[in-house]
This record gives C-alpha cells, structure tokens and sequence, in this order.
C-alpha cells in the first residue's frame, strides 16, 4: 500500500512540474485588418514586452495592445513579444493595395506652393501643434470600440490615393472624405479626449484631433465650426462640428483621418459600409 502511495505521490510530483515548465503561448490573439491602412489589436500575457518592427509599443495591465501599417508598408513585417527568458516572434504578412490618382485643378496657387515667409512660419508652426497633440500616449483603450462614421453625406475621397493639384503631383490622400452641404453635424466616431481644437489652420481650416489611446487618434479638417476644446472628453456620437471646406479645399467636405503614432491609417477599414445619404 505504502508503495502505491508513494509512486502516486511521484507521479503527481511529476506533473506538478511539467505544468510549471509548460510555456503558456505570449501572443494569443491578433485581430484586425492585415493590409496597407490597416489596425491590428493584440493581446498578451500580463507583464510581456512588445516590439514591432524594432520599437517598443504600449500594453495594458492585461495585455492588450494596438500597431498598424502605413500607406507604403512592406509585405512583411516582425512582431516580438517577450516575458523573462521567453520570446516569440510573429512574423506579419500585409496584403499591398492599389490606390487611385486623383487630380484637382483651379486651386489657387498660394494654397499648392505656398512661399511667403510668413505663411511657412504659419504652416511650421501649426505642424508642431498637430505633432504636439499626437504625442502623448495614453491609457485610454477607446481604440477597441467599433467606430462609427462621423457623418453623413457621400464619400468624394479616399485613403492612399494620391493628389495632383494643379498639376503637381503632391503626398498621397491619409484620409476618407465625406462631402456634405456646410453645416453639416460631425459626431465623433469613439470615445475620447480632444488634443487639438483650432479653428482654422492653413491646410487643413478648422481642425480637432481625438486622442482615443495607445497612440491611436483621429483628426477631422476642413470644419466650418470647431465645437469642442482641448482637453473635453467625447462619448461615441456625441457633436463636435460642422462640415466646412476651409484650408485647402474645393468644396464643402470632412476629411477624417486614423493615426497610430507616425503610422496614417485608414479609417474606412474600422467602420461599417458606408449609407450615403443625399446632399443639396
């Protein structure tokens, strides 16, 4: 009796350490679009590091985590996640777009090539604001809501395609445009915190940049009113401003963009299809 007992002893010592020396897998979910614009949301085990493509990225508590892929992003790519002396790498396969060349005549040409000093003092200073805004990375997990679009009318532009105006070929759309009348209501499409509320900036007019954590944010140019301040938090659906087409624009319009830190991305893959609705 006393042998039973003690190979049962054994044997659960055994498998006592067997599960203590059984690796629990560090990356266990990636979700999200795997393509050029795309965001990917990750989750982990509480306490790992992640690195993608080489830079060290924010994970919650509990192990959730966000990255995405540019406009021009290679087709492969390296996601590391480590805790202790375990280390897994991932590598990522990201499906290549085609975009479309739009062109735009009858701009006025302070707007294409803008020289006087004093407008790119202007244009430099207001870059810094809109990088300001994007640099906190915060604890919000906004990011993992399901976004909404931000506003109706029809869509008159898309992401990654790229502009010539007046003939010279300029920096790919980052953007999903959404034409409507002036006036029209922008609600934001999540949760969040607004970084930059300005009411009119060179390029992009009226302006508001929301910060909807871990580096992700979204910006809204063009505005005819700008109707919230920095620093206001915002519920999904809440008003914001109205469609304008201030700054560099032809028409009445929104101009939503998607940022994951330097990352543009393409907001179009975070919403569901678009309902467009008639415009007068």
């Amino acid at each position: 009796m006393k042998r039973f007992v003690v190979l049962a002893l054994l044997l659960t010592a055994v498998f006592s350490l067997t599960q203590l020396n059984a690796k629990e897998p560090l990356i266990q979910s990636l979700k999200g679009d795997f393509t050029q614009g795309g965001l990917v949301i990750g989750q982990t085990v509480p306490g790992a590091e992640v690195k993608f493509e080489g830079q060290d990225i924010k994970v919650s508590d509990d192990g959730y985590f966000v990255f995405g892929f540019h406009r021009d992003m290679p087709e492969s790519a390296t996601l590391i996640v480590s805790r202790g002396e375990q280390t897994e790498t991932q590598p990522i396969t990201i499906r290549k777009r085609q975009y479309n060349i739009e062109r735009i005549d009858g701009l006025p040409p302070s707007k294409v090539t803008p020289k006087k000093p004093e407008v790119l003092a202007r244009i430099k200073k207001e870059t810094a604001q809109v990088a300001e805004a994007r640099a906190e990375i915060t604890d919000f997990r906004y990011f993992m809501q399901d976004f909404i679009w931000p506003a109706k009318g029809r869509l008159s532009g898309f992401y990654g395609s790229q502009r010539v105006l007046n003939g010279d070929p300029k920096r790919p759309h980052f953007g999903v445009d959404v034409a409507a009348p002036t006036g029209t209501e922008v609600v934001a499409p999540a949760d969040g915190v607004v970084r930059l509320a300005h009411p009119d900036m060179f390029y992009s007019g009226g302006t508001i940049i929301i910060d909807h954590g871990f580096g992700v944010n979204s910006t809204f140019l063009h505005l005819s009113s700008v109707d919230v301040e920095v620093g206001e938090p915002v519920k999904q659906g809440d008003f914001i401003g109205r469609i304008g087409a201030t700054g560099r624009a032809t028409g009445p319009h929104l101009d939503w963009r998607l940022n994951w830190l330097s990352h543009r991305l393409d907001p179009q893959l975070l919403v569901p299809p678009f309902e467009e609705t008639a415009t007068k």
